[in-house]
């Protein structure tokens, strides 16, 4: 296995929600996606299928789209009828994955990000509501992929743990985000606090909060003159 990070720094505890949320919607809510602002803070709140369960606004997800913007993870959804900013990731750009099951790979990646680290046979179970064809899917072809996953060249994104005294299996953890990042602030996981409790998320934002809600309204802005150009031309016959 590479035993090299395959992105340096690591991806902050709310840059990987962010990321995982972007990945999981374009799944599971196709026709909500590429995300607005608002849909990405709610999905970031989420209670299910979320641990730990954050409680963040717009200025902590705008500097956490800021910093994916700049490593090039996400970008800015310009369509012509974009009446609000809205955001896509790009992970497959960053880290292209050469596999016949390209997709299933992604929303194990996303799975990891969200919820922590699993065992294969949770992975799969957890997984189906992004990509429904694993219901029939055996735990060895799950456990095979993350094993390519993490030989993958340039990095493994993600790994293998030790079994833990008490565990049954082995959980597999993704290589991406640093899950430690802002576990400083009293904020433990899902079974600690018990389940459906938020904590708030104390974050090293990457630019004061009051920049990141600047450049987001700038953003919104941008969006919506871009809406109101496509209407201009279609009224005046230009298409």
């Amino acid at each position: 296995m590479d035993v090299s990070l395959p992105i340096s720094p690591a991806l902050s505890l709310l840059e990987g929600r962010v990321l995982g949320c972007l990945i999981e919607k374009a799944f599971t809510t196709p026709d909500l996606y590429p995300l607005t602002m608002n849909a990405l803070v709610l999905a970031c709140n989420q209670k299910s299928n979320r641990d730990p369960v954050l409680a963040v606004g717009e200025p902590e997800v705008g500097a956490a789209l800021a910093g994916l913007r700049e490593k090039r993870l996400v970008s800015l959804f310009a369509g012509a009828d974009a009446r609000v900013a809205k955001y896509r990731h790009t992970f497959e750009q960053v880290f292209p994955l050469d596999f016949s099951n390209e997709k299933t790979a992604w929303a194990l990646i996303a799975e990891l990000l969200l919820r922590g680290p699993q065992t294969g046979a949770g992975l799969r179970g957890n997984c189906v509501r992004m990509v429904p064809s694993l219901e029939g899917e055996g735990v060895d072809g799950v456990e095979a992929l993350l094993g390519e996953l993490a030989a993958r060249a340039g990095g493994g994104l993600v790994q293998k743990l030790a079994r833990q005294p008490g565990q049954k299996e082995a959980r597999w953890a993704q290589r991406i985000a640093d899950e430690a990042a802002g576990a400083g602030a009293g904020m433990g996981t899902g079974a600690e606090r018990g389940k459906g409790e938020s904590a708030p998320l104390t974050v090293a934002l990457a630019m004061p909060p009051e920049v990141a809600q600047r450049l987001t309204a700038l953003e919104a802005e941008v969006a919506g003159l871009r809406g109101e150009l496509a209407e201009l031309k279609k009224a005046l016959g230009g298409g």
